[in-house]
């Protein structure tokens, strides 16, 4: 296993975990929150689609999936095509209501997306410098890990609220 499976494999545990966050969900169960400043599983979907998207697009060098393949525009949401969530409020969040056809739609485009970029590097590129504006400053490889931490971490409170809805 290279540097590049490795990556590909976390990138899959984070769709597997959106996936099953999903899964049997209708359209308001994923937009139903715990509380009334809760996140929504459909928020944290779309919100953790477009970091990984936002973020892996940079580093490739491409469009992002969000605006190059009409996502931005089947969603149909009130914000501006560069949102990726961060800075939301609880109204923002109560905004994002998609059918889960859709946001696992995205979310498998951008993984796609994703693994084919991955999958293309080689060890040497990870030690590429990507982010100046961090001490130190940010390689490849650590921004491709914390989008996959962070990305996990979103998808297990996603799976976290599916639990409670289901038990409800």
């Amino acid at each position: 296993m290279n540097s590049a499976d490795v990556l590909a494999d976390g990138f899959g545990r984070v769709q597997e975990t959106v996936h099953e966050a999903v899964k049997g969900l209708n359209e308001d169960q994923l937009a139903t929150r715990l509380d009334d400043k809760a996140n929504t599983v459909a928020w944290l979907v779309w919100h953790l689609t477009r970091v990984q998207d936002d973020h892996v697009s940079e580093v490739a060098e491409t469009e992002q999936v969000w605006t190059e393949e009409g996502w931005y525009d089947r969603f149909g949401l009130p914000f501006s095509a560069a949102a990726t969530g961060y800075g939301h409020r609880a109204k923002d969040v109560a905004a994002v209501r998609v059918p889960p056809k859709l946001l696992l739609g995205y979310h498998d485009a951008v993984h796609e997306r994703t693994v084919g970029f991955v999958r293309g590097l080689r060890d040497a590129d990870l030690d590429v410098i990507v982010d100046e504006a961090w001490t130190p400053p940010v390689t490849l490889g650590v921004r491709l890990v914390s989008v996959i931490s962070d990305d996990l971490q979103h998808a297990g409170q996603a799976a976290f609220i599916r639990g409670v809805l289901r038990r409800r």
